[in-house]
């Protein structure tokens, strides 16, 4: 195998195949990445045995072929050589080895029998549907801060992406909860979605497919079985298994009967947080929020370190309401909101509150009180 690749387009596919790569392995082969040379393409493949990503680049080809060289080491040589050099990779079969050359630097890898990457089998997928990039990456940026971290509850560690009704029509959702916080993004629904199962999408893959949903011109071909998805782009394709669970039935925790409107300025409301949650040295950092006639004082008593209080203008006319919440959840939701104001939907001290993004209602956030 050999072949010449202008260096920017080899780190971009190099460094998206060894970022799902394993760094602790059992198994060596899966530290590496399979490179395969033919026409005027070369692919280059990486999996942890639950995510395989497929990275294509053009290059001039002389010699097709197929190695597999160790992913990191690969992704630290190209990522040092100069910007716009001209990188050789040849394999020599009696050697076992890949060189690889840009101009005066010259490196030798040791390889693995291509024979011995395991490939990812194909699944039959019940249904196919194309989305522009903004979609998705809204869908999953805005529900993946409440992916659960507890493994315990596996079947909360990933977004359940799924057909849903919405006022009536049928919508793409993505839903993330730990139950502590949720969030529920709807998009419009793409021709080909209608008959999608629903799907926990594990939270490696969210992270992974973020990489893909950078160009806003991109359409994503999304497929989708009971076992697998697939988003694909015309340069890269991401497989990953799902999450083998289900997913709780998340309507229950939204409110419903949530009346006391409190309306305020999103970006003024986070600072606010984060600045009165210095004080607090605890880790559950449990801001007060005290709500009157068009004010809500935000406060945080922490007997240990001190006390800190800050007072905003918002829009509110009910009764009085004191209610408590973990800062952090507060600031994640708070960073969402895209519009101008943030609206609160209140009920009692003890009851979760709803969040929207002023009177947008494909954007629902709900976040559980706590005792101050």
């Amino acid at each position: 195998m050999k072949f010449s690749i202008e260096r920017g387009a080899l780190l971009k596919a190099v460094a998206q195949a060894q970022s799902v790569v394993e760094r602790r392995n059992t198994i060596p082969i899966l530290a590496n990445v399979l490179i395969e040379a033919e026409g005027d393409t070369v692919q280059f493949r990486a999996t942890d045995l639950d995510i395989e990503v497929v990275d294509r680049a053009p290059a001039k080809v002389e010699r097709a072929g197929a190695t597999t060289v160790s992913a990191v080491t690969l992704n630290e040589i190209v990522r040092k050589l100069p910007d716009g050099a001209l990188v050789t990779l040849t394999e020599n079969g009696q050697t076992g080895r890949l060189s690889i050359e840009a101009g005066r630097s010259n490196f030798s890898l040791a390889t693995l029998p291509k024979e011995d990457f395991p490939v990812m089998a194909s699944s039959e997928y019940a249904a196919n549907f194309a989305a522009p990039a903004p979609v998705l990456r809204r869908l999953f940026d805005k529900s993946k801060f409440a992916i659960s971290t507890e493994e315990t509850r596996y079947y909360l560690n990933g977004v359940y992406m799924h057909v849903s009704d919405s006022d009536g029509r049928k919508v793409l959702r993505c839903v993330a909860t730990d139950g502590h916080r949720l969030a529920r993004i709807d998009a419009d629904l793409p021709a080909g979605a209608e008959g999608m199962a629903g799907v926990i999408v594990p939270r490696k893959t969210v992270g992974e497919l973020r990489k893909l949903l950078d160009d806003d011109d991109t359409q994503i071909a999304v497929s989708v079985s009971e076992t697998k998805i697939r988003f694909a782009t015309p340069a890269i394709t991401l497989t990953s298994k799902v999450i083998d669970g289900t997913f709780p039935d998340y309507t229950r925790v939204i409110p419903a009967g949530n009346t006391r409107r409190l309306e305020v300025d999103a970006a003024e409301f986070a600072r606010a947080v984060d600045r009165v949650a210095t004080v607090s040295s605890e880790r559950s950092r449990a801001v007060k929020l005290s709500i009157d006639e068009d004010r809500l004082v935000l406060s945080v008593n922490a007997p240990d370190s001190g006390a800190a209080e800050e007072e905003l203008a918002v829009a509110y006319n009910d009764e009085r309401l004191e209610i408590g919440f973990n800062a952090k959840y507060l600031l994640e939701i708070a960073s969402q909101v895209e519009r101008e104001n943030a609206v609160f939907m209140f009920n009692t001290s003890g009851d979760p509150a709803l969040v929207r993004e002023g009177g947008d209602t494909s954007a629902v956030y709900v976040v559980m009180p706590m005792r101050v």
